[in-house]
């Protein structure tokens, strides 16, 4: 099938869900599914979206913007990891732990508000990532639209632009946990530092950053394309990353990478 018949697949697939709750982080998965499963449900779809530290205020304000403008009622859950039993550890399951405690609370509201199924925006391409969250999905017969349509990232971004949808180019996100090498303890003050750290770069243009924390070590991954901007940066980056918190900064050879932390499970 093409992309079309693919969104054609996931319309009548949502449709026969009846109601659906959409976890909602305004990236561009999710934002896709929101908008399709409402223009097809009306009223009967919902987006609930999570609020902690790992959450950046910026992707709180799109996701509340997003809805507001859709006319979608939004729900805002206060899902706190590092009170999780476990996740300051970073253990290699973390984003299961996460997952599975937060989906639990959308299954609750879910249920509070008559919506007979929560749904959530993993695509194709993440079935070939270590994704230990999905085991949360599927244990918890969370829904997975786009998946079941086939949908791949390219496809959904292609049909976003066709929609019209502001997400259609928006850089690929991933909450800040995963920011920190397995078994480095997560904390609060951690988590700011590098939350800082990647909004002064995207306040200076970059377009896709991740900045990887290693105990006081800050690892700036940019496209590779962008690395003699990145350069003609480094005094002010140094100075700045450094009031931060971190002693070191460098900068990744390899550029960007998803999920570039999980290379260290491989010989664990």
């Amino acid at each position: 099938m093409n992309a079309n018949e693919k969104k054609i697949a996931l319309e009548e697939y949502l449709r026969s869900l009846g109601s659906v709750a959409v976890a909602f982080s305004s990236g561009v998965d999710s934002t896709f599914l929101l908008k399709v499963a409402h223009d097809v449900l009306g009223d009967k779809a919902i987006a609930i979206t999570a609020r902690s530290c790992s959450f950046p205020a910026r992707e709180l304000g799109e996701a509340t913007e997003f809805c507001r403008r859709e006319g979608i009622e939004q729900i805002i859950v206060d899902s706190e990891e590092l009170e999780i039993d476990g996740f300051r550890q970073n253990p290699r399951n973390r984003c299961y732990l996460c997952k599975k405690e937060l989906f639990t609370k959308i299954l609750d509201i879910a249920r509070e508000k008559g919506i007979r199924y929560v749904a959530e925006g993993s695509n194709m391409d993440d079935n070939g990532d270590y994704r230990p969250g999905l085991q949360a999905v599927a244990e918890l017969e969370v829904k997975s639209p786009l998946r079941h349509a086939e949908l791949t990232k390219a496809e959904i971004r292609a049909l976003s632009r066709e929609m019209g949808l502001p997400t259609w180019e928006k850089p690929s996100f991933a909450c800040l946990a995963s920011r920190f090498v397995y078994g480095e303890l997560i904390t609060e003050e951690k988590l700011a530092m590098v939350d800082a750290a990647e909004q002064r770069l995207l306040d200076l243009g970059f377009r896709q950053v991740r900045v990887r924390i290693h105990d006081k070590l800050a690892r700036i991954e940019v496209e590779p394309e962008e690395f003699a901007k990145l350069l003609s940066h480094a005094a002010e980056l140094n100075e700045y990353l450094r009031s931060l918190g971190f002693l070191y900064v460098t900068m990744d050879l390899a550029g960007y990478q998803m999920g570039s932390m999980n290379k260290t499970l491989e010989n664990g």
